[in-house]
């Protein structure tokens, strides 16, 4: 964990993330606990803000997010890093206490602290104990409306992306590649733009526009606290009603207007060489569903049992073949759709051209023939063992939830994904996987050591 509300921001394409957390949207909570163990329970504050409990009684502490349905899809054009901006700012000095005085308090009472910025969200967390929860909490609602932001704060904080951007993007070759694949794959969406932003942007913020931000999309009604640990709603909710229940609703918060991703009209390749990538790389990416989505758990599924693993078909016939050092497979699910795709690297001697025919043609066949049985039941076992070794993780499962609240998704349809995994047929696999990656646009993207 790293001090300054660095963001949580997602290089979803090649599942590299570019900071803190690849959050993997697979199957449900399932666990040999019981399901009773992480049953979500809920309340909602006269103000709006809806509250997640989520009870595990293994050790006395405690997870605590505040969820905030905004994040840089919701940025005005030439704004871009905004959210993330802002996230960073939210550790400074607000009426009541002095910049640092955060992670010093959350320091002194054992706990860790950071923040995340994605697309479609933004998430402020810490983990402490239970004893002190009630000061932690105190502390959260009082940045909720009490952030002062001072210019001589501000200015070194944008400092201080603008390293983290040259530090995370501009001197990694595969963040590089992936923001030219975004911007091919979401042209005139706002998932085009980077989450962390262009620099030339990003040195333009300022702090009215940071105030602008929080007085535009935080306040009670746009956020949704999920605590997860030793607890049940029983003790969190009087603390919260008083606490960020005294907190006015904010009648003038911006709600989300996303826009819909619309089909690509053409295919593209996109190359990017770099003497500090070791190994070339192909990627290939379609637009797949949506959080909540009915195809959703079928190209899950469907992805799975292409590349999810060392029983995928790529990696039996292309790795155990001697063709490629890797394969992976993948669909990521957002607020509106987001990318599914395959990345491939070739064994020494292997042209790119050549395992990109031979990926082509497997991926051709698989749509053709659908899953056997056998890669069917696997590829569900192993996406339901995906969601029980998340139950070992306040934090993973707080995450979990959280993700797919703030893209719109309510607590029946969440509980819904184990069953929706589990029913997944191999004709709904033929469907689905036909449906987003046959006859349709896509973007290659090439990474290369070195000019080629």
């Amino acid at each position: 964990m790293k001090r300054g509300g660095n963001a949580l921001i997602f290089s979803w394409t090649k599942a590299l993330p570019v900071l803190l957390l690849s959050a993997q949207l697979l199957a449900g909570p399932a666990s040999a606990q019981g399901a009773h163990a992480w049953s979500p329970q809920t309340f909602t504050l006269s103000n709006g803000l809806q509250a997640i409990v989520l009870p595990e009684h293994r050790a006395p502490v405690l997870t605590h997010m505040m969820w905030y349905r905004a994040g840089s899809a919701d940025e005005a054009v030439g704004k871009a890093g905004l959210a993330h901006f802002l996230e960073h700012l939210m550790f400074k000095a607000t009426t009541t206490l002095p910049a640092g005085e955060y992670f010093r308090t959350i320091a002194r009472n054992g706990g860790r602290a950071n923040a995340g910025t994605s697309y479609d969200f933004t998430n402020y967390h810490f983990r402490i104990a239970k004893d002190r929860l009630p000061q932690m909490m105190r502390m959260e609602a009082d940045r909720m409306v009490n952030l002062q932001l001072a210019e001589d704060e501000v200015t070194p904080e944008r400092n201080v992306v603008l390293g983290e951007r040259r530090q995370s993007v501009d001197s990694q070759p595969a963040a590089v590649l992936d923001e030219m694949v975004w911007a091919k794959l979401y042209p005139g969406h706002p998932y085009a733009i980077p989450v962390i932003g262009p620099e030339n942007e990003i040195s333009a913020l300022s702090r009215v526009d940071a105030l602008g931000w929080y007085r535009e999309w935080c306040g009670p009604e746009s956020a949704i606290l999920v605590v997860a640990g030793e607890i049940t709603a029983a003790e969190p909710e009087p603390l919260a009603r008083d606490i960020y229940g005294a907190i006015a609703p904010r009648s003038d918060l911006k709600r989300r207007a996303l826009p819909e991703v619309k089909p690509l009209a053409a295919s593209f390749e996109v190359q990017h060489s770099d003497p500090k990538a070791r190994q070339a790389v192909w990627q290939r990416n379609w637009i797949g569903a949506a959080l909540g989505h009915p195809d959703a758990a079928a190209l899950k599924v469907g992805m799975q049992v292409l590349g999810g693993g060392r029983a995928s078909r790529l990696y039996r016939e292309l790795v155990e073949g001697g063709e490629a050092v890797s394969v992976h497979a993948w669909s990521r699910e957002m607020g509106a759709r987001g990318p599914a795709g395959l990345t491939l690297e070739p064994a020494e001697g292997v042209l790119l051209e050549a395992l990109k025919s031979r990926a082509v043609a497997i991926v051709d066949a698989f749509i053709a023939e659908g899953p056997t049985a056998e890669g069917l039941v696997r590829a569900k076992k192993t996406l339901a063992a995906d969601g029980v070794f998340r139950r070992d993780s306040q934090f993973d499962m707080a995450n979990w939830y959280g993700v797919q609240l703030t893209a719109g998704l309510t607590l029946r349809e969440i509980a819904a994904r184990e069953a929706q995994i589990a029913d997944v047929s191999a004709g709904d696999v033929r469907t689905v996987m036909k449906r987003y990656l046959s006859g349709v646009n896509h973007v290659d993207a090439l990474l290369l050591p070195e000019a080629q």
